[in-house]
Protein backbone atom coordinates (compact mmCIF):
# COMPACT_ATOMS: atom_id res chain seq x y z
CA UNK A 1 0.00 0.00 0.00
CA UNK A 2 1.21 3.08 -0.93
CA UNK A 3 1.87 5.92 1.37
CA UNK A 4 -1.13 8.08 -0.43
CA UNK A 5 -3.71 4.96 -1.06
CA UNK A 6 -6.25 5.90 0.77
CA UNK A 7 -6.45 9.12 -1.31
CA UNK A 8 -8.64 9.67 -4.79
CA UNK A 9 -7.27 12.54 -7.37
CA UNK A 10 -9.73 13.88 -10.23
CA UNK A 11 -6.73 14.89 -12.58
CA UNK A 12 -8.18 17.56 -15.11
CA UNK A 13 -5.11 18.47 -16.12
CA UNK A 14 -2.93 18.40 -19.31
CA UNK A 15 0.54 18.82 -20.87
CA UNK A 16 3.38 18.90 -18.19
CA UNK A 17 3.13 21.05 -14.68
CA UNK A 18 -0.06 19.44 -13.62
CA UNK A 19 0.23 15.91 -15.13
CA UNK A 20 3.65 16.09 -13.49
CA UNK A 21 2.10 16.86 -9.96
CA UNK A 22 -0.16 14.01 -10.34
CA UNK A 23 2.13 11.12 -11.34
CA UNK A 24 4.21 12.06 -8.07
CA UNK A 25 0.94 11.49 -5.96
CA UNK A 26 0.06 8.70 -8.22
CA UNK A 27 3.44 6.86 -7.57
CA UNK A 28 3.01 7.64 -3.61
CA UNK A 29 -0.15 5.57 -4.09
CA UNK A 30 -3.23 7.56 -4.77
CA UNK A 31 -5.59 6.46 -7.45
CA UNK A 32 -5.75 9.33 -10.04
CA UNK A 33 -8.40 9.04 -12.68
CA UNK A 34 -7.07 11.54 -15.41
CA UNK A 35 -10.07 12.97 -17.46
CA UNK A 36 -9.10 13.43 -21.34
CA UNK A 37 -10.78 14.58 -24.10
CA UNK A 38 -12.93 11.61 -26.02
CA UNK A 39 -10.94 11.36 -29.62
CA UNK A 40 -7.62 12.99 -28.83
CA UNK A 41 -6.77 13.31 -24.93
CA UNK A 42 -3.92 15.16 -23.38
CA UNK A 43 -1.96 17.51 -25.67
CA UNK A 44 0.91 15.69 -25.39
CA UNK A 45 -0.28 12.22 -27.08
CA UNK A 46 0.52 13.68 -29.98
CA UNK A 47 3.62 15.47 -29.25
CA UNK A 48 6.49 13.17 -30.82
CA UNK A 49 8.26 12.13 -32.52
CA UNK A 50 9.28 9.81 -30.81
CA UNK A 51 6.70 7.91 -30.20
CA UNK A 52 6.51 4.29 -28.55
CA UNK A 53 6.61 1.73 -30.39
CA UNK A 54 4.46 -1.86 -30.40
CA UNK A 55 5.50 -4.78 -30.36
CA UNK A 56 5.58 -5.35 -34.01
CA UNK A 57 8.06 -2.44 -34.40
CA UNK A 58 5.31 0.19 -35.39
CA UNK A 59 4.68 3.73 -33.75
CA UNK A 60 1.77 3.63 -31.50
CA UNK A 61 0.01 7.21 -30.79
CA UNK A 62 1.86 7.22 -27.17
CA UNK A 63 4.43 9.82 -27.75
CA UNK A 64 7.47 9.96 -25.77
CA UNK A 65 6.11 13.38 -24.12
CA UNK A 66 3.14 11.99 -22.40
CA UNK A 67 5.04 8.73 -21.29
CA UNK A 68 7.28 11.33 -19.23
CA UNK A 69 4.11 12.07 -16.92
CA UNK A 70 1.45 9.97 -16.54
CA UNK A 71 2.55 6.92 -15.08
CA UNK A 72 0.20 5.02 -12.84
CA UNK A 73 -2.68 6.79 -13.84
CA UNK A 74 -6.39 5.91 -14.83
CA UNK A 75 -7.57 7.60 -17.59
CA UNK A 76 -11.19 8.22 -17.95
CA UNK A 77 -12.48 9.93 -21.49
CA UNK A 78 -15.40 12.22 -20.70
CA UNK A 79 -16.72 15.46 -23.06
CA UNK A 80 -17.42 18.11 -19.89
CA UNK A 81 -18.94 20.48 -22.88
CA UNK A 82 -21.84 18.35 -22.40
CA UNK A 83 -24.17 18.32 -19.52
CA UNK A 84 -24.31 14.60 -19.40
CA UNK A 85 -20.33 14.76 -19.24
CA UNK A 86 -20.85 17.71 -16.58
CA UNK A 87 -22.58 15.67 -14.42
CA UNK A 88 -20.13 12.58 -14.14
CA UNK A 89 -17.14 14.75 -13.58
CA UNK A 90 -18.66 16.49 -10.82
CA UNK A 91 -19.70 13.27 -9.22
CA UNK A 92 -16.51 11.89 -9.60
CA UNK A 93 -15.84 15.23 -7.60
CA UNK A 94 -18.23 14.56 -4.98
CA UNK A 95 -15.89 11.51 -4.50
CA UNK A 96 -12.34 12.59 -4.69
CA UNK A 97 -9.90 14.19 -2.58
CA UNK A 98 -8.29 16.55 -4.45
CA UNK A 99 -8.63 18.07 -8.31
CA UNK A 100 -5.91 19.25 -10.24
CA UNK A 101 -6.88 21.31 -13.12
CA UNK A 102 -5.04 23.85 -15.77
CA UNK A 103 -7.32 25.65 -17.52
CA UNK A 104 -7.30 29.48 -17.98
CA UNK A 105 -8.19 31.15 -15.08
CA UNK A 106 -12.35 31.27 -15.23
CA UNK A 107 -12.24 28.65 -17.65
CA UNK A 108 -14.23 25.60 -15.91
CA UNK A 109 -16.81 27.82 -14.38
CA UNK A 110 -19.05 27.51 -17.33
CA UNK A 111 -19.07 23.94 -17.08
CA UNK A 112 -19.68 24.45 -13.27
CA UNK A 113 -16.35 22.31 -12.37
CA UNK A 114 -14.65 25.71 -11.69
CA UNK A 115 -13.93 25.38 -7.43
CA UNK A 116 -16.67 27.16 -5.90
CA UNK A 117 -18.83 25.17 -7.40
CA UNK A 118 -17.15 21.63 -6.60
CA UNK A 119 -17.06 22.97 -3.23
CA UNK A 120 -20.76 23.40 -3.23
CA UNK A 121 -21.06 19.67 -3.28
CA UNK A 122 -17.58 18.98 -1.67
CA UNK A 123 -16.41 20.84 1.12
CA UNK A 124 -13.56 18.88 1.76
CA UNK A 125 -11.99 19.12 -1.54
CA UNK A 126 -8.66 20.43 -2.32
CA UNK A 127 -8.83 22.15 -5.56
CA UNK A 128 -5.43 22.77 -7.26
CA UNK A 129 -5.52 25.73 -10.54
CA UNK A 130 -2.16 25.33 -12.15
CA UNK A 131 -1.88 28.70 -14.62
CA UNK A 132 0.98 30.90 -16.09
CA UNK A 133 0.07 33.73 -13.82
CA UNK A 134 -1.84 33.07 -11.08
CA UNK A 135 -6.08 33.85 -10.46
CA UNK A 136 -5.21 37.39 -9.92
CA UNK A 137 -3.41 40.29 -11.24
CA UNK A 138 -2.86 42.51 -14.49
CA UNK A 139 -1.57 38.90 -16.54
CA UNK A 140 -4.32 36.55 -15.04
CA UNK A 141 -5.91 35.48 -18.72
CA UNK A 142 -3.04 34.83 -20.19
CA UNK A 143 -1.77 32.25 -21.49
CA UNK A 144 1.44 30.75 -19.81
CA UNK A 145 3.80 28.40 -21.51
CA UNK A 146 7.09 27.41 -19.96
CA UNK A 147 9.91 28.72 -22.56
CA UNK A 148 7.87 32.26 -22.50
CA UNK A 149 7.80 32.23 -18.59
CA UNK A 150 11.59 31.21 -18.35
CA UNK A 151 12.13 34.87 -20.41
CA UNK A 152 9.58 36.93 -18.60
CA UNK A 153 10.40 35.31 -15.25
CA UNK A 154 14.56 36.50 -15.29
CA UNK A 155 15.93 32.43 -15.67
CA UNK A 156 16.67 33.33 -19.28
CA UNK A 157 18.55 36.50 -18.36
CA UNK A 158 21.12 34.19 -16.19
CA UNK A 159 21.33 31.28 -18.84
CA UNK A 160 23.92 31.21 -22.19
CA UNK A 161 27.23 32.22 -22.68
CA UNK A 162 28.64 36.17 -21.41
CA UNK A 163 28.46 39.28 -23.65
CA UNK A 164 31.40 39.16 -24.88
CA UNK A 165 31.85 35.34 -26.14
CA UNK A 166 30.70 33.99 -29.14
CA UNK A 167 27.62 32.67 -29.16
CA UNK A 168 26.87 34.99 -26.39
CA UNK A 169 22.95 35.24 -25.61
CA UNK A 170 20.13 33.97 -23.31
CA UNK A 171 19.55 30.40 -23.68
CA UNK A 172 16.33 28.16 -22.23
CA UNK A 173 16.87 25.21 -19.98
CA UNK A 174 16.78 22.55 -21.47
CA UNK A 175 13.72 21.01 -20.63
CA UNK A 176 10.97 22.82 -19.14
CA UNK A 177 12.00 23.07 -15.72
CA UNK A 178 9.80 25.81 -14.46
CA UNK A 179 6.48 23.47 -15.61
CA UNK A 180 8.59 20.30 -13.68
CA UNK A 181 9.13 23.14 -10.59
CA UNK A 182 5.48 24.01 -10.36
CA UNK A 183 4.26 20.53 -10.44
CA UNK A 184 6.72 19.68 -7.27
CA UNK A 185 5.02 23.07 -5.51
CA UNK A 186 1.88 22.14 -6.20
CA UNK A 187 2.38 18.75 -4.93
CA UNK A 188 3.73 20.11 -1.44
CA UNK A 189 0.90 22.70 -1.85
CA UNK A 190 -1.93 20.33 -2.04
CA UNK A 191 -0.30 17.87 0.57
CA UNK A 192 -0.02 20.89 2.79
CA UNK A 193 -3.77 21.82 1.95
CA UNK A 194 -4.52 18.12 2.72
CA UNK A 195 -2.83 18.41 6.03
CA UNK A 196 -5.03 20.90 7.08
CA UNK A 197 -8.00 19.34 6.30
CA UNK A 198 -7.22 16.22 8.58
CA UNK A 199 -7.68 19.56 11.27
CA UNK A 200 -10.27 21.09 10.51
CA UNK A 201 -11.92 18.67 7.97
CA UNK A 202 -11.90 21.74 5.53
CA UNK A 203 -10.49 21.69 2.11
CA UNK A 204 -9.28 24.56 -0.02
CA UNK A 205 -8.55 26.41 -3.22
CA UNK A 206 -4.57 25.80 -4.14
CA UNK A 207 -3.78 28.74 -6.85
CA UNK A 208 -0.45 27.79 -8.59
CA UNK A 209 1.30 30.00 -11.01
CA UNK A 210 4.05 29.13 -12.99
CA UNK A 211 5.55 32.63 -12.67
CA UNK A 212 5.61 32.27 -9.15
CA UNK A 213 7.53 29.23 -9.20
CA UNK A 214 9.89 30.47 -11.25
CA UNK A 215 10.68 33.74 -9.30
CA UNK A 216 10.92 31.39 -6.09
CA UNK A 217 13.71 29.09 -7.47
CA UNK A 218 15.98 31.84 -8.69
CA UNK A 219 17.06 31.56 -5.71
CA UNK A 220 20.40 32.83 -4.34
CA UNK A 221 20.40 34.87 -7.69
CA UNK A 222 17.41 36.69 -6.78
CA UNK A 223 18.59 37.51 -3.60
CA UNK A 224 21.96 38.71 -5.18
CA UNK A 225 19.61 41.23 -6.95
CA UNK A 226 17.95 42.14 -3.91
CA UNK A 227 20.63 42.80 -1.75
CA UNK A 228 22.30 44.84 -4.14
CA UNK A 229 20.19 46.66 -6.94
CA UNK A 230 22.08 45.21 -9.49
CA UNK A 231 20.69 42.40 -11.49
CA UNK A 232 23.61 39.13 -12.01
CA UNK A 233 25.03 38.72 -15.46
CA UNK A 234 25.24 35.79 -17.57
CA UNK A 235 28.21 33.86 -16.54
CA UNK A 236 27.92 31.05 -18.95
CA UNK A 237 28.43 27.65 -17.09
CA UNK A 238 30.32 29.99 -14.34
CA UNK A 239 29.09 30.44 -10.69
CA UNK A 240 28.56 33.96 -9.27
CA UNK A 241 29.28 33.46 -5.64
CA UNK A 242 31.88 30.64 -5.98
CA UNK A 243 35.66 30.02 -7.76
CA UNK A 244 36.37 27.74 -9.15
CA UNK A 245 32.54 26.42 -9.61
CA UNK A 246 32.09 25.11 -13.47
CA UNK A 247 33.27 23.45 -16.89
CA UNK A 248 37.14 23.33 -17.66
CA UNK A 249 38.87 21.45 -20.76
CA UNK A 250 40.24 17.86 -20.70
CA UNK A 251 42.90 16.66 -23.06
CA UNK A 252 39.61 14.52 -24.46
CA UNK A 253 36.67 16.70 -23.60
CA UNK A 254 35.59 18.72 -20.78
CA UNK A 255 35.01 18.08 -17.04
CA UNK A 256 33.49 19.96 -14.19
CA UNK A 257 35.21 21.28 -11.04
CA UNK A 258 33.12 22.22 -8.16
CA UNK A 259 35.24 23.80 -5.67
CA UNK A 260 33.15 24.71 -2.40
CA UNK A 261 35.71 26.01 0.05
CA UNK A 262 39.21 27.02 0.35
CA UNK A 263 40.26 24.31 1.75
CA UNK A 264 38.75 21.78 -1.52
CA UNK A 265 41.24 24.88 -3.54
CA UNK A 266 44.30 23.79 -1.81
CA UNK A 267 43.83 20.22 -2.65
CA UNK A 268 42.94 21.12 -6.63
CA UNK A 269 45.45 23.18 -6.51
CA UNK A 270 48.27 20.25 -5.64
CA UNK A 271 46.39 17.75 -7.88
CA UNK A 272 47.10 20.22 -10.63
CA UNK A 273 50.47 20.61 -9.89
CA UNK A 274 50.40 24.32 -9.09
CA UNK A 275 50.46 24.31 -5.13
CA UNK A 276 51.80 28.35 -5.35
CA UNK A 277 47.61 28.70 -5.76
CA UNK A 278 46.97 28.38 -3.07
CA UNK A 279 49.05 30.84 -0.84
CA UNK A 280 48.43 33.62 -3.50
CA UNK A 281 46.95 36.15 -2.23
CA UNK A 282 44.51 36.94 -4.64
CA UNK A 283 43.12 33.36 -4.75
CA UNK A 284 43.60 32.55 -0.82
CA UNK A 285 39.97 32.45 0.00
CA UNK A 286 36.53 32.45 -1.95
CA UNK A 287 36.17 35.54 -1.39
CA UNK A 288 39.25 37.06 -3.29
CA UNK A 289 38.79 33.80 -5.78
CA UNK A 290 35.47 35.30 -6.75
CA UNK A 291 37.78 39.14 -7.49
CA UNK A 292 40.07 37.74 -9.10
CA UNK A 293 38.80 35.24 -11.39
CA UNK A 294 39.34 36.93 -14.94
CA UNK A 295 43.47 36.17 -13.36
CA UNK A 296 42.68 32.35 -12.03
CA UNK A 297 40.07 30.64 -14.57
CA UNK A 298 42.64 30.79 -17.61
CA UNK A 299 45.63 29.67 -15.51
CA UNK A 300 43.33 26.63 -14.50
CA UNK A 301 41.89 26.53 -18.16
CA UNK A 302 45.46 26.19 -18.62
CA UNK A 303 46.49 22.83 -16.79
CA UNK A 304 43.47 21.52 -17.06
CA UNK A 305 43.75 20.60 -21.09
CA UNK A 306 47.04 17.68 -19.93
CA UNK A 307 44.47 15.36 -18.63
CA UNK A 308 41.84 13.57 -19.55
CA UNK A 309 38.20 14.07 -18.23
CA UNK A 310 38.72 10.57 -16.56
CA UNK A 311 42.02 11.31 -15.40
CA UNK A 312 40.90 14.54 -13.59
CA UNK A 313 37.98 13.05 -11.83
CA UNK A 314 39.89 9.94 -10.51
CA UNK A 315 42.69 12.34 -8.94
CA UNK A 316 40.28 14.68 -7.51
CA UNK A 317 37.95 12.20 -6.07
CA UNK A 318 40.73 10.41 -4.34
CA UNK A 319 41.66 14.46 -2.97
CA UNK A 320 38.50 14.58 -1.86
CA UNK A 321 37.68 17.98 -3.90
CA UNK A 322 34.55 17.64 -5.47
CA UNK A 323 34.65 16.80 -9.95
CA UNK A 324 32.52 14.72 -12.56
CA UNK A 325 32.17 14.69 -16.27
CA UNK A 326 29.74 16.13 -18.49
CA UNK A 327 27.39 13.51 -19.76
CA UNK A 328 24.99 12.80 -22.66
CA UNK A 329 21.65 10.86 -21.51
CA UNK A 330 23.55 7.47 -23.38
CA UNK A 331 26.58 8.41 -20.54
CA UNK A 332 23.82 8.83 -17.61
CA UNK A 333 22.20 5.85 -18.04
CA UNK A 334 25.12 3.92 -17.92
CA UNK A 335 26.93 5.08 -15.17
CA UNK A 336 27.36 2.98 -12.28
CA UNK A 337 25.74 5.58 -10.11
CA UNK A 338 22.48 5.80 -11.94
CA UNK A 339 22.44 2.02 -12.82
CA UNK A 340 22.93 1.03 -8.96
CA UNK A 341 20.05 3.28 -7.84
CA UNK A 342 17.89 1.88 -10.66
CA UNK A 343 17.16 5.00 -12.09
CA UNK A 344 15.83 3.51 -15.23
CA UNK A 345 12.78 0.85 -14.95
CA UNK A 346 10.62 -0.85 -17.47
CA UNK A 347 6.42 -1.33 -16.72
CA UNK A 348 4.27 -3.74 -18.76
CA UNK A 349 2.32 -2.10 -21.75
CA UNK A 350 -0.57 -3.41 -23.03
CA UNK A 351 0.81 -2.58 -26.88
CA UNK A 352 4.64 -2.22 -26.51
CA UNK A 353 4.90 -5.17 -24.35
CA UNK A 354 6.65 -2.57 -21.72
CA UNK A 355 7.68 1.26 -21.49
CA UNK A 356 10.62 2.74 -20.09
CA UNK A 357 10.59 4.94 -17.25
CA UNK A 358 12.35 7.04 -15.29
CA UNK A 359 12.21 6.03 -11.73
CA UNK A 360 10.63 8.01 -8.49
CA UNK A 361 13.85 9.75 -6.85
CA UNK A 362 11.23 9.38 -3.64
CA UNK A 363 12.97 6.59 -1.66
CA UNK A 364 10.53 5.64 1.22
CA UNK A 365 11.37 3.46 4.27
CA UNK A 366 7.94 1.70 4.67
CA UNK A 367 6.00 2.77 1.62
CA UNK A 368 7.66 2.82 -1.44
CA UNK A 369 6.59 3.54 -4.71
CA UNK A 370 5.49 0.96 -7.03
CA UNK A 371 5.10 0.96 -10.79
CA UNK A 372 1.77 -0.33 -10.95
CA UNK A 373 0.69 1.10 -14.31
CA UNK A 374 1.77 2.02 -17.33
CA UNK A 375 0.70 5.52 -18.50
CA UNK A 376 -2.59 4.69 -20.03
CA UNK A 377 -4.15 4.10 -23.35
CA UNK A 378 -6.32 7.17 -24.23
CA UNK A 379 -9.83 5.79 -22.44
CA UNK A 380 -8.39 2.59 -21.10
CA UNK A 381 -10.16 2.96 -17.89
CA UNK A 382 -13.42 4.08 -18.63
CA UNK A 383 -15.66 1.57 -17.79
CA UNK A 384 -13.92 0.49 -14.76
CA UNK A 385 -13.74 3.82 -13.17
CA UNK A 386 -16.95 4.40 -13.65
CA UNK A 387 -18.94 1.47 -13.08
CA UNK A 388 -16.47 1.07 -9.63
CA UNK A 389 -16.76 4.55 -8.45
CA UNK A 390 -19.88 5.94 -9.99
CA UNK A 391 -21.98 2.43 -10.17
CA UNK A 392 -22.45 2.79 -13.59
CA UNK A 393 -23.76 0.06 -15.50
CA UNK A 394 -22.45 -1.28 -18.45
CA UNK A 395 -25.48 -0.40 -20.21
CA UNK A 396 -25.45 3.18 -19.44
CA UNK A 397 -21.81 3.40 -19.74
CA UNK A 398 -22.26 1.84 -23.83
CA UNK A 399 -25.17 4.74 -24.37
CA UNK A 400 -23.14 7.42 -23.02
CA UNK A 401 -20.47 5.90 -25.41
CA UNK A 402 -22.66 6.28 -28.39
CA UNK A 403 -24.16 9.54 -27.47
CA UNK A 404 -20.15 10.87 -28.09
CA UNK A 405 -20.05 11.88 -24.18
CA UNK A 406 -17.42 9.34 -23.57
Amino acid sequence: MGALSHLRVLDLSRVLAGPWSGQILADLGADVIKVERPGSGDDTRAWGPPFLKDAGGENTSEAAYYLSANRNKRSVTIDFTRPEGQRLVRELAAKSDIVIENFKVGGLAAYGLDYQSLKAINPQLVYCSITGFGQTGPYAKRAGYDFMIQGLGGLMSLTGRPEGEEGAGPVKVGVALTDILTGLYSTVAMLAALAHREQTGVGQHVDMALLDVQVACLANQAMNYLTTGNPPRRLGNAHPNIVPYQDFPTADGDFILTVGNDSQFRKFAEVAGQPQWADDPRFLTNKQRVANRVELIPLIRQATVFKTTAEWVAQLEAAGVPCGPINDLAQMFQDPQVLARGLAVNIPHPLAGSVPQVASPIRLSETPVEYRRAPPLLGEHTEAVLGEVLGLEAGEVQRLREAGVL
